[in-house]
């Protein structure tokens, strides 16, 4: 009695012949036996195995045999030739796809990458720089701000310079030469854009009109809230909001006598860090406790001591830095100071951390790109540098270096584009950090003829 090849059934032809199957299983080392035991179970026998259907229309078959002769081909000419000859056969070769050493490379130039929505690759140096002398080199204070009128206010020792980025002026809007009120030690302009908050080392906060039509007048001056210096300042419509050294936050609301009209106790040393949120529902705090509170405006008449929404212990080290995310607004930034060096991300509706990156330096300002998925940070020692982040994988998109000591404070122009940063250098630096965003499709409507004719629709 005939047995049937292991490779065959009766009436059945082979997948493979039976040469070809043992040279199979010594180029794959693949015991025989493996694949003959699986042929007895039918035609789909060759375990992790399939026929293979060359595409004669792509082979190169003179290349094959090239290859398959050791590459001896007898050279027509073997004599000398000129360089242009020379020349010509590298040409020649190239056409003929004969240079097959440069694997996985582009034959021809690589393809740019398309650039992004906007123009945030800026030149790694400041556009403009000025000088900044008897600045105050103290990471707890905040001396710049770049108000919705474009103009910069910044505070210099015992006085405030406005500078208007439109033409280039300078003006001195304050000055004190009495040691027992400043130094200042916090600027923050109205949302108007014409009224500038300037706190003192006296724990007094002047309120400025900058208007053209009115010059330049101080408006009043509040006291009586904190009993030591202000250092952070911010605004919520009519309501300004000051954090001082004593640990306290008090919300002023500057139309009326008697201004302090709620107060916030949760930190025990000097809060350097205030934000509201563009809703203004919510605050954030932050000091040199190494806290960062939430606080909510429907909690701040209550006299409880807990008042705070969420309290939020992950720091070690002062924070300064926060900044409020433009596109989803239950999202904060939070910067830690040269003993945490790290930024962290925080879902303030329910007081977790979304994320936290070591930034390796000392995190002085934040703050967020207002067109793109962009975080910008200012850091102090070692390399004082600024520093692009993508959100949320934060990956660095450029670094920019200029200043020689820590950077202080930042602040961004209205249109978004261009920022601020001031250093202990002396130096007031502005960059191109941003750049402008690109017009969406579709998003201009077109502009009718005639527009101020009436017609009928």
């Amino acid at each position: 009695m005939r047995f049937a090849s292991p490779l065959r059934r009766p009436g059945v032809q082979p997948l493979i012949p039976p040469p070809i199957y043992v040279s199979i299983c010594r180029i794959a080392n693949i015991p025989q036996s493996t694949l003959f035991r699986a042929s007895l179970h039918g035609i789909e026998i060759l375990v992790g195995l399939d026929r293979f259907i060359p595409n004669r229309s792509a082979m190169d078959f003179d290349y094959a045999h090239y290859m398959l002769t050791g590459g001896r081909v007898e050279k027509e000419d073997v004599g000398p030739c000129s360089p242009s000859k020379q020349l010509y056969r590298k040409h020649l070769a190239e056409i003929l796809n004969m240079n097959r050493t440069r694997i996985l490379a582009f034959k021809n130039k690589a393809p740019t990458l398309a650039k992004n929505n906007h123009e945030s690759f800026s030149p790694l140096s400041p556009e403009r720089t000025l000088d900044a002398p008897d600045i105050v080199d103290d990471f707890y204070l905040n001396l710049l701000d770049w108000g919705s009128g474009n103009v910069v206010a910044i505070a210099l020792g015992n006085s405030v310079y406005l500078w208007d980025a439109s033409d280039g002026s300078i003006s001195e809007l304050l000055s004190t030469d009495d040691d027992d009120i400043g130094p200042v030690t916090s600027v923050k302009w109205a949302p108007d854009g014409k009224h500038l908050a300037v706190g003192f080392n006296n724990s007094h906060v002047q309120l400025w009109d900058s208007s053209p039509i009115r010059l330049v007048d101080e408006l009043r001056t509040l006291r009586g809230g904190h009993r030591l210096r202000v250092v952070s300042l911010d605004w919520n419509d009519h309501i300004l909001t000051t954090g001082g050294m004593d640990g306290l936050i008090i919300n002023n609301d500057v139309r009326i006598r008697s201004h302090c009209v709620s107060m916030y106790r949760g930190h025990n040393q000097e809060v350097c860090g205030l934000k509201w949120c563009s809703t203004g529902r919510q605050l954030a705090s932050g000091g040199n406790d190494n806290l960062v509170h939430i606080w909510c405006i429907s909690m701040a008449p209550t006299n409880s001591s807990n008042q705070w929404l969420h309290r939020l212990e992950d720091h070690s080290a002062a924070v300064k830095a926060l900044s409020w995310c433009p596109f989803q607004s239950n999202l904060l930034a939070s910067g830690g100071g040269i003993g945490d060096q790290c930024i962290k991300f925080w879902n303030t509706n329910t007081g977790a951390c979304l994320n936290s990156v070591n930034t390796g330096s000392q995190v002085c300002s934040l703050l967020w790109s207002t067109h793109e998925r962009e975080l910008l940070s200012a850091h102090g020692f070692n390399d004082n540098q600024l520093t692009l982040w993508r959100y949320p994988s934060m990956v660095k998109i450029v670094e920019l270096y200029g200043h020689t000591s820590r950077v202080l404070s930042m602040a961004k122009s209205p249109d978004g584009r261009n920022v601020a940063s001031i250093a202990g250098d002396e130096t007031l630096r502005f960059w191109n950090v941003f750049g402008t965003p690109l017009k969406k499709p579709g998003t201009e409507r077109k502009q009718e003829p005639f527009p101020n004719v009436p017609r009928i629709r």
